[in-house]
């Protein structure tokens, strides 16, 4: 079965690398190219320690995996780190939050060749995979070279599920070289057992999305907002038009209301701008705040585009109200926890269920759930009651609270598989 992926994932390299390769700014590409085909820089010298590689596909698994690599740098300074994604965004973000920290690089190719040739290069001591993302060659390899290979954070979306279990027979093949599994919630725990993981192979750990702090200081442009603000987090195509729709009727009872709308995608900011202009709707770019100087409280009754990376998880802290994108069409939803973390009252489409914990959420009156065609009267009533807004955003900050410490649980697990004799920064309770 091995050979039969192997070859079906040549053919669809194929043809996709060469758009691959030339969709990426030229200063990019050679490196692209480079370690995408296993060509990395050596791993430490001799007599230094192995590295502990951590892959983080893309944005969102790199923002959980922060905090983690943090806490592990802290711990055990001596080890190398490596972390690897898939995306430049991915790339982007690890970058800018611990380059210091880590050797970062694009995750080769799933081809043994190439594994092989990673390992001339690269010989971990442990590869960890954040948020169950599974590669057949890389873990194979992995798991005949002694490596070990631990699955961190791990979720399993329900359309993953079923699209594994239909292929059950490789991939319980596949799943059986990790050697632990340290899944975020029992549902998760659940269904990685179902796809036929050993009992003693599965814990259940936490979320590190519960540990991940943005910045505690709200960004400098934020002060150039009138109040209320309501704001629309990795919005997704048709969700825009939703947003600026129930915006329009919001401002005849809130005339200096703001809305900040944050794309998910950056290559549809251009498209989400056009439309708030077809409709004839006040728009500003975060960008042209940034670039001029704007007194307190100036820009009222507007739709303002996060069009900048990095910014939207302390833009949480402006907001009135948050509305999780990506849960209005079913998508999945996004992270309901930035919010959460600035004690900001939660408004969610029907579609989270990338994240079963939102149950909890709703159930302890810390989120709102609605449709489409419910969101102007659940934001109206809102906006209409600080009161309301408050003990809402109070109940979401403790729950958050309440389910940190996932990272720590995580570290103290890689005591067993990392050198006993590497000395240690401090030893930490856990949370």
């Amino acid at each position: 079965m091995y050979l039969i992926y192997s070859l079906l994932y040549s053919v669809v390299l194929l043809f996709l690398a060469p758009f691959e390769y030339l969709k990426r700014p030229r200063d990019l590409r050679s490196r692209w190219l480079r370690e995408r085909t296993g060509f990395l820089s050596p791993s430490p010298a001799k007599g230094h320690p192995s590295p502990v590689w951590v892959h983080a596909v893309s944005v969102g698994e790199v923002i959980s995996a922060v905090p983690f690599i943090k806490e592990l740098k802290e711990r055990y300074p001596s080890i190398p780190l490596v972390l690897s994604t898939v995306t430049d965004t991915g790339q982007k973000v690890a970058c800018e939050r611990v380059s210091d920290l880590a050797q970062i690089i694009y995750l080769p190719f799933d081809l043994v060749h190439i594994v092989r040739r990673v390992l001339k290069r690269i010989r971990p001591a442990l590869f960890i995979t954040v948020e169950t993302e599974l590669w057949p060659n890389i873990f194979r390899t992995f798991k005949q070279e002694g490596i070990p290979i631990l699955v961190l954070n791990g979720r399993l979306s329900e359309n993953s599920f079923k699209g594994y279990r239909r292929i059950k027979f490789f991939i319980r093949d596949v799943l059986a070289c990790v050697e632990l599994f340290c899944m975020q919630d029992r549902v998760y725990e659940e269904r990685i057992r179902e796809l036929g993981v050993e009992g003693n192979k599965v814990r259940v750990t936490g979320n590190f999305k519960f540990d991940t702090r943005p910045a505690e200081k709200l960004p400098e442009w934020a002060n150039s907002l009138g109040h209320p603000v309501a704001l629309a987090g990795s919005t997704h195509e048709g969700e825009e038009e939703l947003m600026a729709s129930v915006f329009e009727r919001l401002r005849k009872d809130f005339p200096e209301m703001n809305l900040i709308l944050a794309p998910r995608h950056p290559e549809r900011f251009r498209k989400v701008e056009d439309m708030i202009h077809s409709l004839g709707l006040p728009c500003v770019k975060r960008s042209e705040i940034g670039a001029v100087n704007v007194e307190q409280g100036t820009i009222k009754g507007r739709i303002v585009i996060l069009d900048t990376m990095g910014e939207l998880a302390s833009s949480y802290g402006i907001s009135d109200v948050a509305i999780m994108g990506g849960s209005f069409y079913k998508v999945g939803g996004h992270n309901p926890l930035e919010p959460a973390f600035w004690g900001k009252p939660v408004v969610c489409g029907p579609h989270m269920e990338n994240f079963p914990f939102i149950q909890d959420f709703y159930i302890g009156s810390g989120a709102i759930k609605t449709d489409a065609e419910g969101l102007y009267e659940v934001i109206k009533e809102l906006l209409r009651s600080p009161a309301k807004r408050k003990a809402m955003g109070e109940r979401a900050k403790a729950l958050y609270n309440e389910k940190a410490g996932a990272v720590g649980r995580a570290v103290e697990i890689l005591k067993g598989y990392l050198d006993p004799q590497l000395p240690l920064a401090k030893e930490k309770p856990l949370s």
